[in-house]
């Protein structure tokens, strides 16, 4: 489909929805509440495995899945030659995308700890040792180091590992080169090692 329609459909309207509704966009938008997650899968689900990964969404209502494939010329360069080492090896990356409107912290808990039960439920059918994540798809619970002020490299190792595998420790020397007072910094970023 063109883009402008794939747009419709990421705003939840029905294929063949005019795109003159996009003109009609609310004034004073509702506040959307997302929790993201990510994981990389090696070996194709079964077919069972499929079928309640699918009653567990519907159970869920709010929580949808984005599956990216890799392959291709992907796999061809080496996990080590660029900071991504998500390469060879891996069929497709799951983003879990859980949105919803309602404003109550009990609404909040609900969604949030649905959206990490089912990343518990994904488990058997993921990479594991580490268990891999998508270094764009921001997501607290992997490690994270807080305040954000202050970049401690064992925490950093938590999450870096699984962003970055074995080109953290690289991307560490890196940064303590490029940024040795760690200007650039947020709760999941690359380490100084001081």
């Amino acid at each position: 489909m063109p883009w402008l329609n794939s747009t419709l459909f990421w705003y939840g309207l029905p294929i063949g929805t005019p795109l003159e509704t996009l003109l009609d966009a609310p004034k004073d938008p509702q506040p959307t509440y997302l929790k993201f997650k990510s994981d990389y899968v090696k070996k194709p689900i079964p077919k069972e495995g499929i079928e309640s990964i699918w009653k567990l969404m519907i159970e869920g209502e709010t929580l949808y899945m984005q599956w990216n494939p890799y392959g291709g010329r992907m796999k061809e360069i080496l996990s080590s030659e660029t900071p991504f080492p998500h390469r060879a090896g891996n069929l497709f990356l799951i983003q879990y995308i859980n949105t919803w409107v309602e404003e109550s912290p009990e609404a909040i808990d609900r969604h949030v700890n649905f959206s990490r039960s089912f990343y518990e439920f994904m488990t058997p059918y993921v990479s594991n040792s580490p268990r891999e994540a998508f270094l764009n798809y921001r997501d607290a619970d992997i490690g994270a180091n807080r305040p954000s002020n202050v970049t401690k490299i064992d925490i950093a190792r938590t999450y870096g590992k699984k962003f970055f595998k074995g080109n953290f420790e690289r991307l560490v020397s890196v940064k303590a080169k490029v940024d040795p007072d760690n200007f650039f910094r947020y709760e999941q970023s690359i380490p100084t090692r001081s």
